[in-house]
C-alpha cells in the first residue's frame, strides 16, 4: 500500500497541484486575522480581544457561505469529472442566490444591531463598544463575501485552483497593508482594520467577476439565478443542507467557546484570541489537503472511477495522520515566537502558554476529521455524518462541559479550554469507523439534463 503510493507520481502531482494553492489561500486568509490580532495586540489588548469577540459573527455567517460554497464543490467537482460544465454553471447560479440572500441578512444584523451581537459574546463594556465601532463598518464587507466565495469556489473545481489562491493571497496582502496604513499611519485603530478588511472584499469580488468573463471560467448566468433546477435543486440540498447543519453546529459551538473565554475575564479572552489566529494558521495545511483531496476524491466518483476514488480516500487518511503529527510540532515550535512577539499582560501570557499545549494535542484530532470527514467523505457526498458527530461530541460534550465550567463551577480557564478541544479527539475512533464503512464510495452525477 504505502510503496505503491509513494511510487504513484500522478496522484501525488494531482493532489499537489489541488491542494498547495487551496492551502496557500487558506493560509492568506488566516493572515488578516493574525494581521489584526497582532497589529491591534500590539497597541492595546482590549482592542485585540473585541475584533476577535466581533469577527465571531462572521465566523457564524462563513459556516453558512461555506457550506454552500462547499455544496458547490461536492458536485461540480464530481460533473468536471463527467465533463458536464453546463450543470457547473447551474450548480454556480443556485449558490450564488442562497449566499447572496445570507450575506444581505448579515449586513443587516451588524450594522443595525451591532452593540445586542457584541453583549452575546462578552459582558464587558469596553469590549462591547470597541466591537461595535468595528462592526459597522467591517458588516459592510460581509455583503461581498459570500458572492465571492461561490466565484472562488466554480474556479476551484473547474482547474483554476492557482488563480483562487492569487485572488485571495492579493487581497489579503491589500487587507495587511491596509491595516498597517489605517492603524499605525493614520491612527485609526479598529476602524483602520474594519476599513482594510471592506477594501479588500470589494477588490476580490471585482477581480471574481472579471476572471469570469475569460475563455475557460464560468461566468454567472443572471436568469439563472431565478430558474430551478428540479431534480439538481434536491443533489443540492442534500449536500447543502447537512453541511450547513453541520456548520452551523461548529460555528455556533466555537463562538460559545469565545464566548465563555470572554466571561472568564479580560486575560483568558486575549489569550484565546491569540491561541486561535495560531489554530487557523497550523490548520491551513490540513485545510489545503481536505479541498484539494476531496476534489481529487470526487473527480473520479463522477466519472465512475470508484475503486479509483476509494483508493485515493485510503491514501488520504494516512496523509491525515501524519498531517496531524506535524501540525502538533509545529505548534510547539512556534510557541517561544509568539511568546516574544505579542503583548499581553502577565495573566495573559500564562494563559496563553497554557491554551497552545493544550491546542498542539487537539491538532492532531482537528487535522485527521478535517482531511477525512470535509475532504473524503464529501468528495462522495456524504454529508449528514458529520452533523451527527457534532451534535454529540460538541453540543453533548465539549460544550456543556465548557458551560458548566464557566458559569457553575468555577473552573480554571486552563481546564474551561481543554474542554472546548474535547470533541475533535473524541472523534477521532468514530470517524476511522464511519470511513471504514464507505458509505461515501458514491457518483452523484446524472445523466439527465439538470434542467
Amino acid at each position: 500500500m504505502l510503496r505503491s503510493m509513494f511510487r504513484d507520481k500522478p496522484f501525488w502531482n494531482d493532489l499537489y497541484r489541488l491542494a498547495l494553492p487551496i492551502a496557500i489561500q487558506s493560509l492568506m486568509l488566516a493572515a488578516v486575522a493574525a494581521a489584526d490580532a497582532f497589529m491591534l495586540g500590539g497597541i492595546d489588548q482590549n482592542s485585540m480581544s473585541a475584533v476577535s469577540l466581533a469577527t465571531q459573527i462572521q465566523f457564524v455567517q462563513n459556516m453558512i457561505i461555506s457550506g454552500v460554497a462547499g455544496a458547490a464543490v461536492i458536485l461540480g467537482a464530481q460533473y468536471w469529472g463527467k465533463g458536464d460544465t453546463a450543470t457547473i454553471g447551474s450548480i454556480f447560479s443556485m449558490s450564488i442566490r442562497i449566499n447572496g440572500i445570507t450575506s444581505v441578512l448579515f449586513f443587516c444584523g451588524c450594522v443595525f444591531m451591532p452593540q445586542y451581537l457584541m453583549s452575546l459574546f462578552t459582558n464587558i463594556p469596553a469590549l462591547i463598544d470597541i466591537g461595535v465601532d468595528y462592526l459597522r463598518i467591517a458588516g459592510w464587507s460581509y455583503l461581498f463575501t459570500g458572492i465571492s466565495q461561490c466565484y472562488l469556489a466554480i474556479m476551484k473545481v473547474t482547474d483554476h485552483t492557482s488563480m483562487t489562491a492569487k485572488v485571495s493571497s492579493t487581497a489579503v496582502v491589500i487587507n495587511i497593508a491596509l491595516n498597517a496604513l489605517f492603524i499605525f499611519g493614520f491612527g485609526m485603530s479598529i476602524r483602520g482594520a474594519a476599513y482594510a478588511t471592506l477594501i479588500a472584499r470589494i477588490i476580490e469580488l471585482a477581480w471574481c467577476v472579471i476572471l469570469s468573463f475569460r475563455k475557460g471560467y464560468v461566468k454567472l448566468n443572471i436568469p439563472g439565478l431565478f430558474r430551478f433546477y428540479k431534480l439538481l435543486e434536491l443533489d443540492f440540498l442534500k449536500c447543502l443542507l447537512p453541511l450547513v447543519g453541520a456548520g452551523l453546529l461548529w460555528g455556533v459551538g466555537f463562538t460559545s467557546y469565545t464566548a465563555f473565554m470572554g466571561h472568564l475575564g479580560e486575560d483568558p479572552a486575549a489569550a484565546n484570541s491569540i491561541a486561535s489566529v495560531v489554530r487557523d494558521l497550523v490548520c491551513c495545511l490540513c485545510n489545503g489537503i481536505a479541498a484539494g483531496g476531496g476534489i481529487l476524491v470526487g473527480n473520479e466518483l463522477g466519472a465512475g472511477q470508484l475503486e479509483k476514488g476509494r483508493l485515493y480516500g485510503d491514501r488520504l487518511v494516512i496523509i491525515a495522520f501524519a498531517v496531524g503529527i506535524f501540525s502538533c510540532f509545529i505548534m510547539f515550535a512556534l510557541l517561544p515566537l509568539i511568546i516574544s512577539f505579542v503583548k499581553l499582560s502577565e495573566g495573559a501570557h500564562v494563559y496563553m502558554i497554557q491554551f497552545m499545549i493544550v491546542m498542539a494535542v487537539y491538532m492532531i484530532g482537528r487535522t485527521v476529521n478535517t482531511i477525512m470527514i470535509n475532504g473524503i467523505f464529501a468528495a462522495g457526498g456524504d454529508t449528514i455524518f458529520d452533523m451527527y458527530s457534532l451534535a454529540v461530541t460538541m453540543w453533548m460534550l465539549a460544550v456543556p462541559l465548557a458551560a458548566l465550567g464557566t458559569f457553575v463551577f468555577d473552573w480554571h480557564p486552563t481546564i474551561v479550554y481543554a474542554c472546548t478541544c474535547l470533541d475533535e479527539v473524541g472523534k477521532i475512533p468514530w470517524v476511522i469507523i464511519h470511513y471504514r464503512k464507505y458509505k461515501w464510495v458514491k457518483d452523484l452525477t446524472r445523466e439527465a439534463p439538470a434542467a
